[in-house]
């Protein structure tokens, strides 16, 4: 049974419109998920202007691909998030680092040993999260990079509150052991 938003219009619907070339029904999901991807696409990318492109390919895969979505496999809400990850983790495989400019003067900020080491543990903690069942992946990356509270990823993905926890704490769970591995 599908989940009806407070315009009797469930993601599920609206994503059957969008693969029938309906512009209003693509309107209302991107007013609905521009701020949750975003909030993604800027925590996995760290800039704005490069997450702002993320999100614009993600809404694109949306528009591109939206005859592909099968309710039967899922809700509409979670088709649509994961067509987003994916389209933001192209754009960042896609587009390299604008190089550092040089400051002219030194900085009290830490040193290159310093950065470094934040960027590999950095780099190893988003290995071990892209090892998390799909699920435990969705409820942590809305926590953590979309900014989102238990209760709106609840209602994000269309699951029972409960469910949310019980992701978030087996994820974490899994994660703590997947990053202990790779210390060994």
């Amino acid at each position: 049974m599908p989940v009806v938003t407070e315009n009797g219009v469930s993601d599920g619907e609206l994503l059957q419109r969008v693969a029938d070339r309906d512009r209003d029904a693509f309107d209302e999901l991107y007013r609905r998920y521009t701020r949750p991807v975003l909030g993604l696409a800027l925590r996995r990318l760290g800039d704005r202007g490069r997450a702002e492109d993320a999100l614009q390919d993600a809404f694109v895969a949306v528009w591109r691909s939206a005859s592909s979505y099968d309710p039967q496999r899922g809700a509409g809400a979670a088709w649509l998030y994961t067509v987003a990850r994916n389209a933001i983790v192209d754009g960042a495989r896609r587009r390299p680092e604008p190089p550092a400019e040089t400051p002219e003067t030194p900085a009290d900020e830490v040193g290159p040993a310093e950065r470094a080491e934040r960027s590999w543990l950095v780099w190893r903690v988003h290995r071990a999260i892209e090892e998390l069942p799909e699920p435990e992946r969705q409820v942590l990356e809305l926590a953590y990079w979309g900014e989102q509270s238990q209760s709106e990823i609840a209602e994000f993905l269309h699951i029972p509150l409960g469910t949310v926890k019980t992701r978030t704490r087996a994820g974490l769970a899994r994660l703590a052991g997947l990053l202990e591995e790779e210390l060994r």
